[in-house]
């Protein structure tokens, strides 16, 4: 069967904004002055985040989500279109030629969705396919992924993944909840596109693996409100996402001939500074082993599904010979997400 390879990942983000600058200006007063929270914020590992909607300019804590949505249909489209058209212009891909399109978002719904509204703006083919992926949370690149490998594998044609997350619609009420300082200090807003194509030189998909505590299912939540989606975390995430790595790395390489010593790179999905460090132990990696998922989260936050793409490119563009990556990222589930991407 024909490898699917990774052709082509583009990036883009709306304005930046700096965390210090969020906390001075914003969150101290919405928190009341909160040393907890303050010490949220400075302890999240985040310096520069990107949003659609900065609170410093636009509160929107008491927004119904129908003016959300209006404002995340204005804002997707310009976003998502300029990543696809990065990654197709890397992987030399013209847009009729795609044959399926998978578009994620946890972020924002509308019918006709982005899918539709981006093979308009494209001109794509008639008869391309689509699928939506929504609500899955952070993990939901890693089976679009797998998604998109699989079609290309079989069809031998170009596909598509986008994930467009514009987490910064979904700033809440004001409240004392330690769980939404968290989630205020780390969330930010991207989109990500990945152009697969059947064969040729690079990262081609060898695998993908999943992993699912259900027991843990109410530690993190993404619940829809009249003020917009609240995120739901429990302090213990980080543990218990840690207990399963080393197991969901083995599932994914051990199929390939492989063991946890034999991937040369790690693009961890950047959920938060405590989960990097208890993952990085799980997996016994080196002191630097996830660098590029640390500049991430400093240079752009959290950005939900969006994030573990942005790690694969980072490391891609620093490293140009990597022929070797893990993926993984996470979310309500708990669920693990991982894919093996290796070259020749």
């Amino acid at each position: 069967m024909v490898n699917a390879v990774l052709a082509g990942i583009g990036v883009v983000t709306p304005p930046p904004q700096l965390q210090q600058d969020l906390w001075d200006g914003y969150f101290k007063a919405y928190t009341g002055g909160s040393a907890r929270a303050e010490r949220v914020f400075a302890n999240s590992g985040v310096h520069t985040r990107h949003g659609v909607i900065n609170p410093l300019i636009e509160d929107i804590s008491e927004w119904s989500t129908g003016r959300r949505m209006r404002r995340y249909e204005e804002e997707s489209l310009p976003l998502g279109k300029e990543a696809l058209t990065r990654a197709l212009a890397e992987s030399g891909v013209d847009a009729t030629d795609l044959g399926l399109l998978v578009v994620v978002s946890c972020t924002g719904y509308a019918t006709p969705g982005l899918d539709i509204r981006l093979a308009a703006a494209l001109s794509t083919s008639a008869d391309m396919q689509r699928m939506v992926i929504g609500h899955m949370g952070c993990y939901a690149a890693i089976p679009a992924l797998r998604t998109a490998a699989d079609y290309v594998a079989q069809h031998r044609r170009p596909a598509a993944i986008l994930c467009v997350e514009l987490t910064s619609l979904h700033l809440q009420p004001a409240t004392d909840d330690l769980g939404q300082a968290v989630a205020h200090s780390l969330f930010s807003d991207a989109a990500a596109a990945a152009v697969l194509v059947p064969g040729g030189p690079g990262l081609a998909v060898r695998n993908v693996a999943s992993r699912t505590d259900t027991a843990h299912a109410d530690d993190m939540t993404w619940h829809v409100t009249d003020h917009g989606f609240r995120m739901g975390l429990a302090s213990r995430v980080p543990l218990v996402l840690a207990r399963h790595a080393a197991d969901a790395v083995r599932a994914l390489v051990e199929p390939a001939g492989r063991d946890l010593s034999d991937a040369r790179a790690y693009a961890v999905h950047p959920g938060g500074p405590r989960i990097l460090d208890v993952v990085g132990k799980a997996l016994a990696l080196s002191a630097n082993g996830l660098d590029a998922s640390r500049a991430t989260l400093a240079e752009h936050g959290n950005c939900s599904s969006a994030t573990v793409l942005m790690v694969i490119d980072r490391l891609r563009r620093d490293n140009p010979e990597v022929d070797d990556i893990v993926a993984m990222s996470f979310g309500p589930g708990l669920t693990l997400y991982s894919a093996l991407l290796t070259s020749g």
